[in-house]
């Protein structure tokens, strides 16, 4: 099989194509053949030598990625909840060796779902990681409720996207923050309300929300605390939280903390019944081939792409 191998960190020169055996499942696995794989700024980081390079820099060979969509081509022994044929979609082994840059996969049958036949392998493989944070972090840390006032920032990246939508569904009055020239996106996602985080008006906010999905990280998290009701809580989830903003957060009387999705297979479920009713859908700005990966990559890295980078292998 064809997979990409990360050679050394760095710039995408690191990223290799070459010629790997096809793996086997072992019991309570299935092999994938990989339809499509989304790349996330994890990804990104992790090929330059940062994110989870440190945990994942010994295994030989060294194959980035965790977002797949594909057809289940192989059951290991006692798999009963898949069977060849089956479609399917998961974040495989997060924040583990995922080696989803390849043509074909291993995935433990609990951290899939089947893939909703209304969707494209496109779309399923851009509701993986992303969606899978914003579902985790508002449905089971947060517990939002009918009612509760979030704030988003980065309401038209990876993860806003799916939080806005998320938050919607289940019953939040959503502010999704963006550029002026995303605001539109943001508003047709069904957020009540939009603010350009390049303008003041975001400081003007204070103690306007119960809960924030910091999904920025840095100067954001100490800029969004005064923002949140007493009482409230911020999450984040791009890096751990600064000795500054657990101090600012314990003055204001807010909840903050860091937070790192885990693969899940129950949430997959959910979200595939999000994706099925119509509740939730997959904004995919771009899909490379997958002999342009490392493209995809640049194109992430940018920082300027709405929605998700997805690379097609069909």
């Amino acid at each position: 099989m064809k997979a990409y191998i990360l050679k050394e960190p760095g710039d995408v020169s690191g990223l290799q194509l070459t010629d790997l055996p096809v793996p086997q499942p072992a019991q309570g696995e299935v092999l994938i053949k990989v339809k499509a794989i989304s790349i996330n700024p994890v990804d990104v980081k992790t090929r330059e030598g940062k994110g989870f390079y440190g945990r994942l820099k010994d295994a030989d060979p060294l194959i980035l990625g965790w977002d797949i969509s594909g057809i289940v081509e192989a059951a290991g022994e006692k798999v009963t909840e898949f069977s060849p044929g089956d479609e399917v979609f998961g974040m495989v082994n997060f924040p583990g060796h995922g080696k989803a840059y390849a043509e074909y996969l291993i995935s433990p049958v609990s951290q899939l779902a089947l893939k909703p036949n209304n969707i494209s392998f496109e779309d399923a493989a851009a509701a993986t990681l992303a969606a899978l944070t914003a579902y985790q972090v508002l449905v089971k840390k947060a517990d939002i409720k009918p009612g509760d006032k979030v704030l988003i920032p980065a309401a038209s990246g990876g993860v806003g996207h799916f939080a806005v939508q998320i938050a919607k569904y289940l019953g939040a009055n959503v502010t999704g923050t963006s550029s002026a020239k995303n605001r539109d996106f943001v508003l047709s996602l069904g957020a009540d309300e939009h603010l350009d985080y390049n303008g003041d008006i975001l400081d003007q906010q204070v103690q306007a929300f119960d809960f924030v999905f910091d999904t920025v990280g840095g100067a954001n998290t100490e800029r969004s605390l005064p923002l949140i009701k007493v009482g409230g809580e911020l999450i984040s989830i791009p890096t751990t939280l600064s000795e500054e903003a657990i101090a600012l957060a314990k003055e204001l009387n807010v909840k903050a903390s860091f937070y790192l999705v885990s693969s899940d297979g129950e949430s997959m479920k959910k979200i595939a019944g999000l994706l099925k009713t119509g509740d939730l859908k997959a904004q995919v700005s771009e899909v490379f081939h997958y002999d342009k990966l490392p493209a995809a990559h640049t194109a992430v890295e940018s920082g300027r792409t709405v929605g998700k980078v997805v690379v097609s292998l069909t």
